[in-house]
């Protein structure tokens, strides 16, 4: 049984990883969280974001954010790294990850969301039937309430890496 609140994988940064691989996997669009997944809280799209987005193009990739945030905040940052965007995507609520996809021309199966919370990003994903990485926040110095979120957080994550055990064990 799939728990929705279980993310597809968990990795340590957007910038770690293999996304040759996952071409050739046959991903051929991600959609991604922008504040605390590329960036810090409300933090411009620096050098480091665009060189990634940059090299996402070069592989084939299209791309788009998906963010709750307002147009001032997410079309900026979308301008800068060449990319969609979804303002007011009230994830975790499906709509708003699909639209992505349909932006990118791309079907929900050829789609990868990455993003850092567990009630919005990932729990959206799921909802959207799309694959998702959960990487760990850019920057720990958070606002109190998503500080407060990162409490339950913990404790989905102990399970999902409990969930996992066991099934690594049972494969034994």
């Amino acid at each position: 049984m799939k728990v929705r609140l279980y993310p597809g994988e968990r990795i340590a940064s957007v910038y770690t990883i293999s996304y040759q691989k996952l071409w050739d996997q046959g991903i051929r669009g991600i959609l991604y969280d922008i504040d605390n997944t590329l960036v810090p809280d409300n933090a411009p799209a620096d050098s480091r974001s665009e060189a990634l987005f940059h090299q996402l193009h070069a592989i084939g990739f299209r791309t788009c954010l998906v963010s709750n945030n307002k147009e001032p905040r997410v079309l900026p940052f979308a301008e800068a790294v060449q990319s969609e965007a979804v303002c007011r995507a009230h994830k975790p609520a499906a709509a708003g990850y699909l639209e992505g996809v349909r932006r990118m021309g791309i079907h929900p199966e050829q789609a990868l969301f990455i993003g850092d919370q567990i009630f919005t990003d990932i729990w959206g994903a799921n909802n959207a039937g799309i694959r998702n990485f959960l990487v760990r926040p850019v920057d720990p110095h958070e606002r109190f309430r998503i500080r407060l979120k990162r409490i339950p957080e913990m404790l989905i994550l102990f399970l999902y890496e409990l969930s996992c055990k066991i099934g690594r064990n049972r494969k034994k």
